[in-house]
């Protein structure tokens, strides 16, 4: 056994051991989060939208779990991530973000979609339902930013039109004034636990720069956007560093939503990718 597998061999072990079957209570539906191979009566359409910094790779062994399963899952990356880092440009903003994601729904026919959004893939989904609203069965958002009317954008301007300072100093070391680096503003225990050597180096490898215009364009509500689809909210447990604060998730909590407990780190669609496609084979 080399290095790799002995490492997630030891991983899962541990996993199970720390986690039980009683931290998946919290979830229903989830009492056979850790079996990978759980059967579902109906077969369902997933598209899985990516954060900042990542794309569609991340969700690679989600999609495996949930196809084995039957299920149909797209998992479109964003203009300006992942393996189209190349076309970023500084007009690459939320609303390429928004049509990235609509052109695949629509060029694939989908119907009947439960969209998924992690981390500002939040803002991205919010307006993809305003847009495909007709073809979004269930609206997902895992460990995610909820935008709402009165914050339609993670950074919003103050009063008199300007930026906030925080931004403003952050802006200081973005690439050519529009790319976003991950690794100039966080450590890495953002996404995944500093002693998983394999997400780790995964990460370093893979992550990319990110559009700024993706975080501070407003998303639209023009018709709605999350408001009347079926919605939930997956938080996850096991994030010690920087957990989501109300900030992202505080409308989560109010009427019309479920909200689900994972145990996961924030990234945990490459640390857990058994219980989180669990997770997302549960929803309705």
């Amino acid at each position: 056994m080399n290095g790799q597998a002995k490492h997630s061999v030891t991983r899962r072990a541990a996993f199970t051991q720390l986690v039980g079957p009683v931290a998946l209570v919290a979830a229903p539906g989830l009492a056979n989060a850790a079996a990978p191979a759980v059967q579902t009566a109906r077969k369902k359409t997933f598209v899985l939208v990516h954060g900042t910094w990542h794309g569609g790779w991340v969700w690679r062994q989600v999609a495996e779990r949930l196809q084995a399963q039957g299920h149909r899952v797209l998992t479109p990356t964003a203009t300006g991530c992942g393996e189209r880092a190349h076309l970023i440009g500084p007009d690459t903003n939320l609303s390429t973000h928004v049509q990235d994601i609509c052109a695949a729904i629509e060029a694939e026919d989908a119907e009947e979609v439960i969209l998924i959004g992690h981390s500002f893939g939040g803002l991205t989904i919010t307006g993809v339902a305003d847009r495909l609203g007709e073809r979004i069965a269930h609206i997902v958002f895992y460990d995610a930013f909820i935008p709402t009317r009165t914050r339609p954008a993670w950074v919003m301007p103050e009063a008199d039109g300007s930026w906030p300072k925080w931004w403003k100093d952050r802006q200081a070391h973005f690439i050519h004034g529009y790319k976003m680096n991950f690794f100039d503003h966080y450590p890495i225990k953002m996404l995944v636990p500093e002693e998983d050597v394999v997400n780790v180096a995964l990460l370093k490898r893979k992550l990319t720069w990110h559009p700024a215009g993706q975080w501070t364009e407003p998303v639209s509500f023009t018709n709605g956007g999350w408001e009347d689809r079926p919605r939930t909210y997956i938080h996850t447990t096991l994030q010690t560093f920087a957990p989501s604060s109300p900030a992202m998730w505080g409308p989560g909590r109010g009427a019309g939503w479920r909200w689900i407990d994972v145990p996961t780190a924030r990234d945990g669609m490459l640390t857990h990718p058994d219980v989180v496609a669990a997770c997302f084979a549960s929803l309705g």
